[in-house]
C-alpha cells in the first residue's frame, strides 16, 4: 500500500514540475518566473525525499537538503537583484 501511495505521489509531483517549467518559460513577467523556478527547486526536494521514501536510500534525503540550502540563496539574489538591480551592495 505504502509503493501504490508513494508511486502516485511521485506521479503528481513530476506533473507540477511540468507545469512549473511551463510557468517558467511562459511566464508573463519575471516576478512570475522567479516564483515558477522557487516552486520548481521546492517540487524537486519534494519528489527527492519520495524517491528516497521509495529506494530506502538517505543518499537522496542530503541532496534535497542542498536543493533546498542553494534554492534559497538563488531565489534570495534574484529577487534581490530584480529589487535593486543588485545583488551585493
Amino acid at each position: 500500500m505504502l509503493e501504490f501511495a508513494l508511486s502516485v505521489a511521485i506521479g503528481m509531483i513530476v506533473v507540477a514540475l511540468f507545469l512549473n517549467v511551463y510557468r517558467l518559460i511562459a511566464g508573463p513577467g519575471m516576478p512570475d518566473r522567479i516564483l515558477a523556478l522557487d516552486t520548481l527547486y521546492i517540487n524537486s526536494i519534494v519528489l527527492l525525499i519520495l524517491f528516497g521514501l521509495y529506494l530506502g536510500s538517505t543518499l537522496y534525503f542530503e541532496a534535497a537538503l542542498l536543493i533546498a540550502v542553494m534554492g534559497f540563496v538563488g531565489t534570495v539574489a534574484l529577487s534581490k537583484y530584480l529589487l535593486r538591480g543588485d545583488i551585493i551592495e
